[in-house]
């Protein structure tokens, strides 16, 4: 079994594997896709009879995570033909891919799971629940008031409309989160083709001239709405736009509405569920654990074993310290461990999924008093956005 990484000449060579398995998948997405995202992503191979038969792809990303920015990779496409499935294709990829990325020092990777079962044996687990929610256009009486009519307006944003968008999103949102994908300019270019590519768009709402809020939408299926940003004041203005664009678009009717606009990272709010949808996988555990922070009155200091069966570089007893008045983490290998913590689980603690109590008591998992004292002394990486979907 070779697995190989294609040269960027070669990533068309994949179209046709993704056709076979992602059906639902349109052509003038695939267009999009293979046109911009394919530019600047990493996809791996596996041939046999002169042919592509599994396939893995890594989407850049550049992702805050507190004060730091780093590189990163969505994991998308992860594919075999059906010929070929039960011979491990699929691990072989996954672990080529992850040792790669380990020596670009990305701290974690990413990707939005078929099912929770295929990723967990390779050590991902979920960090990221988004809220779902509806409404139904047939049968609220949302609107905004008359007099305010003449001050709003809602039209899709176009390329150039990027910047603007991005220099609202950093003022107004990205404070609130510790893990986010970096939003520029070209996020947002890129944004807007995506959507345009599900015959949809991004929808900007104005008051006055002036940007209160937009929201990616797509209508190949009935209309679906994705991360709605506002300021506060504007869900009205948001309601009544979401249901005006609901009115205009043709394949909004009875038979593909049963269940009202679904709405992808809602607020809390409006949500019907919070489903889990983003798992992570720890790659490079020293550069994670230097952006992490602890609050500036604490001192830590503590150490503990990582075994990490695919990353084996990750597979150290580390020393992690900070001195009052600092946030910032130091770290560094030793040689005394007061516990041992599976890559797997440190991930969930790390991102907030568990304690450093539940922790102690998950399988695998060896901690003093002392170690478990010290660990709830680092911020849990809680308030996360990412919802990219490709």
């Amino acid at each position: 079994m070779n697995v190989r990484r294609l040269d960027q000449c070669e990533h068309g060579k994949t179209r046709p594997l993704w056709e076979e398995v992602f059906t639902e998948d349109t052509q003038a997405f695939l267009d999009y896709y293979y046109y911009i995202k394919t530019k600047d992503n990493q996809i791996y191979v596996i041939e046999e009879d002169e042919q592509i038969c599994s396939m893995l792809q890594l989407n850049p990303y550049r992702l805050k995570v507190e004060e730091s920015e780093f590189p990163s990779a969505y994991i998308i496409a992860v594919a075999t033909k059906e010929a070929y499935r039960g011979r491990g294709f699929m691990g072989a990829l996954l672990r080529r891919a992850l040792n790669d990325m380990y020596e670009e020092k990305i701290p974690f990777t990413f990707l939005m799971p078929a099912a929770e079962a295929i990723y967990t044996p390779y050590d991902f687990r979920f960090i990221y629940s988004q809220c779902i929610g509806s409404v139904d256009p047939r049968v609220s009486n949302v609107k905004i008031r008359e007099d305010e009519e003449q001050q709003f307006s809602f039209t899709d944003a176009a390329l150039w409309n990027a910047e603007e968008m991005a220099d609202f999103f950093n003022r107004y949102f990205a404070p609130k989160w510790q893990v986010y994908a970096v939003r520029d300019a070209a996020y947002y270019q890129t944004m807007i083709m995506e959507q345009q590519s599900e015959r949809g768009g991004v929808r900007l709402m104005r008051c006055n001239g002036e940007l209160a809020g937009f929201y990616a939408y797509a209508a190949e299926d009935g209309l679906e709405i994705r991360e709605p940003l506002y300021l506060d004041g504007y869900e009205q203005a948001f309601l009544h736009s979401a249901y005006e664009l609901a009115a205009s678009v043709d394949k909004i009717n009875a038979d593909k509405n049963e269940d009202g606009i679904k709405i992808f990272a809602c607020p809390a709010h409006m949500a019907d569920e919070k489903k889990p949808v983003i798992m992570a996988r720890i790659i490079c555990l020293r550069e994670l654990l230097k952006a992490m922070r602890v609050h500036e009155e604490e001192e830590l200091d503590c150490s503990f074993a990582v075994i990490d069966p695919i990353i084996h570089e990750n597979s150290r007893v580390w020393r992690i310290t900070s001195q009052a008045g600092e946030e910032q983490l130091n770290v560094r290998e030793t040689e005394d461990s007061e516990g041992i913590l599976p890559v797997d689980v440190l991930t969930e603690f790390l991102f907030g999924r568990v304690d450093a109590v539940e922790l102690s008591g998950m399988e695998g998992v060896v901690m003093t008093e002392h170690l478990i004292k010290e660990l709830q002394k680092i911020k849990k990486l809680t308030k996360i956005f990412l919802n990219e979907v490709v």
